[in-house]
């Protein structure tokens, strides 16, 4: 007698969903292991696929698929400082850097290697993409201080700032993640106050930002 439970349906995935699904398992793959300890083969055993499919999407081969998964994780930072400008500006800071934080915890040895170079698959695509992160972290953070046209102490101190965010990240990281997270976001959003009142007193326009955070909070 044969069975009468259903048979699944096989449903063909889409070329966007196909390219999505082996990003999705490079990311994985380089979220805990540096890239060039990452195969094709690699990525097409983690995504159930063969190695001919991985190529057909990714005729550059590997260098080609990291850059994408790069792309691709560069994407999820940036929008962690896309913060809607809603309550005190240090509150809407430590919100991102919640986000931000959680992607520095689930990517682990990956966000590492990506950061620090010296990967043997490092390019100068690749070092745009990141310096693309810093820019755009950079201009959240100013719109959210409501300046549009910031000056160069102020904004060298919020790439300062940023570049210390990284650096702390991977401090953390090196150190086995024992500082419990909340309490780096505090020490962080902290720090981004101290920068910012050094350089109020040499700059009016961050003291006036100085004044306002006082203010705001």
């Amino acid at each position: 007698m044969s069975s009468s439970a259903p048979t699944p349906a096989y449903r063909r995935l889409s070329v966007e969903e196909r390219r999505s699904q082996l990003l999705a398992a490079a990311l994985s793959l380089f979220a805990h292991r540096a890239p060039e300890e990452v195969s094709l083969d690699d990525v097409a055993e983690a995504a159930g696929v063969s190695r001919p499919l991985v190529y057909r999407y990714f005729p550059g081969g590997k260098q080609q698929l990291y850059e994408a998964a790069l792309r691709s994780a560069a994407e999820e930072l940036q929008q962690c400082f896309d913060e809607p400008r809603e309550g005190p500006l240090l509150t809407r800071l430590g919100r991102a850097l919640d986000r931000y934080l959680a992607f520095v915890d689930e990517h682990d040895a990956g966000f590492s290697a990506l950061l620090q170079g010296g990967s043997v698959v490092e390019t100068s695509r690749t070092t745009s993409i990141v310096d693309g992160v810093r820019r755009a972290a950079a201009e959240h953070i100013l719109r959210h201080l409501d300046v549009t046209t910031p000056g160069l102490r102020l904004r060298m101190t919020v790439k300062v700032w940023i570049t210390a965010v990284e650096a702390a990240s991977l401090l953390w990281l090196d150190e086995g993640k024992q500082i419990p997270v909340g309490e780096l976001r505090d020490w962080l959003v902290d720090q981004f106050v101290a920068v910012l009142s050094v350089t109020g007193a040499r700059d009016p326009q961050t003291a006036a930002l100085v004044q306002a955070l006082a203010e705001d909070g």
